[in-house]
């Protein structure tokens, strides 16, 4: 008995592939023209991050401040205290880790309307390697109080993120990826800071996905419907605040529970719905991710392979927690006598 993908408005699976970069530099720059009080800072990375295209259109509201992180977030911070919503732009292992200090201390604390944006984020960074590589920033960006995570899983949902950050008050950290991916959602899917959503039905377990490891989750759900499993796929733009309700039914009517993301296993995607299921429903929880390494310079195809971020790898996670499951509904029926 295969799996079925929810009947959910707004899922398309299309096959397209959009640079969730340049929909990113595009969104910005539909942003400030709706909204004349959104400034944009760079970190002397404007054509990586395409906040390019912001300079180009709106330049008396784009502000570089060439090779000083800890500086844009202070100004960013300065900013958002004279009612601006300022966007600070640059790589994500920068925002995160050089200018950590300033992103809590100056942004967190006193709880200001800074949008943080992680460009280049997780392995795939064009063959620049460990140095650039981000595979901590979710960790330490959820740690932070006040601070919400968003990880748009295409160009679609990117956009619509772009909107509800905008719309919200308060710190705001954006990871988005660099490169070209399929296309989820259509124009019909409306995002909702917080909400996790459904993008495929299934009993057998249920695959928790962020990012763009989504695609390659339900790719993987597609492969086990081969073998006669239904595997539920829920996706999670919003890490924190964590969609909980989601993730506890999942916990609740499937049993096993694996998540995937781009980033380490270790305080990510895979630590936060663990929490939650070890709080509020106890079941196995298998993660899939990079396993407290660093990365290396290589093709996105070479480190898919060598991380474990393919579907093959999460088709292998799902078995595992299916072992799992039966194991623990064995020693419950056991211990029942």
């Amino acid at each position: 008995m295969g799996g079925k993908r929810a009947e959910f408005p707004g899922v398309a699976l299309a096959s397209d592939l959009v640079s969730m970069r340049d929909a990113f530099g595009r969104g910005l720059v539909e942003a400030g023209r709706r909204n004349d009080r959104v400034v944009v800072l760079d970190a002397d990375l404007a054509t990586s991050t395409r906040t390019s295209m912001f300079a180009k259109e709106i330049p008396d509201r784009f502000i570089q401040v060439g090779i000083a992180e800890q500086n844009m977030v202070g100004l960013a911070a300065g900013l958002a205290t004279v009612g601006y919503i300022p966007f600070a732009c640059t790589f994500a292992t920068f925002i995160s880790k050089r200018a950590c200090e300033q992103v809590s201390i100056s942004v967190a604390y006193p709880r200001l309307n800074v949008k943080l944006v992680g460009a280049y984020s997780g392995l795939y960074t064009g063959k620049t390697g460990a140095t650039h590589q981000s595979l901590e920033d979710v960790a330490i960006m959820r740690a932070i109080p006040n601070m919400m995570v968003v990880v748009p899983a295409d160009a679609v949902q990117l956009r619509q993120a772009l909107d509800a950050m905008v719309a919200y008050e308060g710190p705001v950290y954006l990871r988005i990826a660099r490169d070209a991916y399929p296309v989820i959602f259509d124009d019909s899917y409306k995002f909702e800071l917080g909400k996790a959503l459904v993008l495929r039905e299934g009993d057998d377990a249920t695959i928790v996905a962020t990012g763009i490891m989504t695609h390659t989750a339900l790719a993987a759900a597609e492969e086990l419907a081969k073998e006669g499993l239904q595997v539920r796929v829920v996706n999670v733009p919003t890490i924190k605040p964590i969609d909980r309700e989601i993730i506890c039914q999942a916990a609740r009517e499937t049993g096993a529970i694996v998540t995937v993301e781009n980033h380490s296993i270790i305080g990510g995607l895979g630590s936060a719905v663990a929490e939650v299921v070890t709080e509020e429903w106890p079941v196995p929880v298998v993660r899939v991710g990079t396993r407290d390494v660093f990365g290396e310079s290589a093709s996105s195809e070479d480190l898919t392979a060598k991380y474990g971020l393919t579907v093959d790898a999460v088709g292998k996670a799902v078995a595992r927690s299916l072992r799992a499951k039966t194991s623990r509904s064995s020693l419950r029926r056991q211990a029942l006598g």
